[in-house]
């Protein structure tokens, strides 16, 4: 750990021990302001240990949970907590809860956590790989290099699957012929559901259960050109539909990739809020398709999930959101 990195958390717990966080909890700026937090995966085995960015362990997730019960901060499902925060409505320190990607590991782990704390979450869920249930190529591949300890290997093995523009099953085919070359067993691995995305039969389950699927585009990719955008939403909703019965109306830029020639083509299919990767709070000024959230990972320390839970260090940072011109 550097020696700035030790110095923060010192003093972050310094300043919760005088009651900082509490006051600033408690203060009319942070309750006039919304907290959504982003995850992406739960890990089924080890996924955390490769990918601390992406992946949490389940015992650290229900342990925010518990953070978050523990401070008594309330938690809204997205569409109420936008539409208050919007109206001006917003009068407690609120926090949203949101997933990326729509990774079976949400059903299996994240799930019964958020329903022991009783907790509501939206997963925002892209859809390809719903429909060819199979590894993510771009996962499965540096996964299984990092798990035969030859990490570095694995972007020569992407670049070719780009370079090629290999369809699904020729990267799944690679795939297998790189874990066989690996020693490892992939019928083993797909059996598993490790780095897949849901069913539809888990997504219709999750919304009968109260949670929120909405879009994340069909292919996981913004494309420049405004037809292939809207198809991606287009594609993206019709699936979701399908499966759900339900509209989806909010939207989560894949990879945090946006820009302002988005927001036009979003509201031309009905999108009501879209979410970054951009850390703040979100303000009833912010534009409503460009909310900013926190992405939360194994390396945010307790500490400093309870500063951003309380909104003192977003606040101390002086942290906002992107600033493109809000609509009338």
């Amino acid at each position: 750990m550097s020696l700035a990195r030790s110095l923060k958390l010192l003093s972050l717990r310094a300043f919760r021990g005088l009651g900082a966080f509490r006051l600033s909890a408690r203060s009319n700026w942070r309750r006039q302001r919304l907290l959504i937090l982003c995850y992406h995966g739960v890990s089924l085995r080890d996924e955390h240990e490769w990918n601390h960015d992406l992946f949490m362990s389940p015992e650290r997730f229900d342990e925010r949970c518990r953070a978050i019960r523990r401070l008594g901060l309330p938690v809204a499902p997205l569409e109420e907590a936008t539409d208050a925060l919007r109206a001006g409505e917003l009068d407690e320190p609120t926090v949203a809860i949101t997933f990326d990607d729509g990774f079976f590991d949400f059903h299996r782990q994240a799930a019964p956590i958020l329903r022991a704390h009783d907790l509501p979450a939206t997963v925002y869920l892209t859809t390809f790989y719903v429909d060819y249930p199979r590894p993510i190529f771009d996962l499965i591949i540096p996964y299984m290099y990092w798990k035969s300890g030859e990490e570095g290997a694995s972007a020569a093995v992407l670049e070719r699957g780009r370079r090629e523009r290999l369809s699904a099953e020729a990267k799944d085919d690679l795939a297998r012929l790189i874990a066989e070359q690996l020693g490892l067993d992939y019928d083993e691995l797909v059996a598993s559901r490790i780095l897949q995305l849901m069913t539809p039969a888990e997504a219709c389950e999750l919304t009968e259960q109260g949670f929120d699927i909405q879009l994340h585009t069909h292919r996981h990719r913004t494309p420049s050109d405004e037809a292939l955008f809207r198809r991606e939403i287009r594609d993206n909703r019709h699936r979701i539909e399908g499966w759900t019965g339900l509209t989806p109306r909010h939207f989560c830029y894949p990879s945090g990739v946006h820009a302002e020639k988005f927001l036009p083509w979003l509201e031309a299919e009905g999108i009501r809020t879209a979410t970054t990767c951009d850390p703040a709070l979100a303000e009833r000024t912010d534009h409503p398709l460009l909310l900013p959230r926190k992405v939360d990972t194994m390396g945010v320390s307790e500490v400093e999930f309870e500063a951003w839970l309380s909104g003192f260090e977003p606040r101390l940072r002086g942290l906002r959101a992107n600033r493109y011109a809000h609509p009338a």
